[in-house]
């Protein structure tokens, strides 16, 4: 298994495919990876050789920002709606839909379960 960015990627998927498994890194993405480091998009990532492995290495670390560093700015970001008191960031900080999706019915992912009345617990003795 190739090591990328601190992530184990899959030896038996196309590298185009492979990169994705990457926090930050999507199909175009990816083959953007590749073309810059001249390599088919349809070979296998057990098939690079150590020059082509740190070619993207090195192309990931200069041009893109992944994992912990992407996913500490999207919070940051969140938090800033948050604080300044956006529309955006109260649906964050209620646990709602925040793209304008209906919520009448549907939006358990993000409101969790349904509380059913009555179904709490057992009297004792009955």
């Amino acid at each position: 298994m190739a090591r990328i960015a601190g992530i184990d990627i899959p030896d038996n998927k196309h590298i185009e495919i492979s990169l994705t498994y990457i926090f930050g890194i999507g199909r175009a993405s990816a083959r953007r990876i590749c073309d810059l480091a001249s390599i088919p998009y349809g070979m296998r990532t057990r098939d690079l050789t150590d020059e082509q492995t740190t070619k993207i290495r090195d192309i990931i670390e200069n041009d893109f920002k992944i994992e912990g560093a992407l996913r500490s700015e999207l919070t940051m970001n969140i938090k800033r709606l948050m604080e300044i008191g956006s529309y955006r960031g109260m649906r964050h900080k209620m646990g709602l839909p925040v793209h304008g999706q209906r919520t009448h019915t549907n939006a358990r992912t993000r409101k969790g379960p349904r509380i059913r009345p009555g179904s709490k617990r057992k009297k004792p003795g009955a």
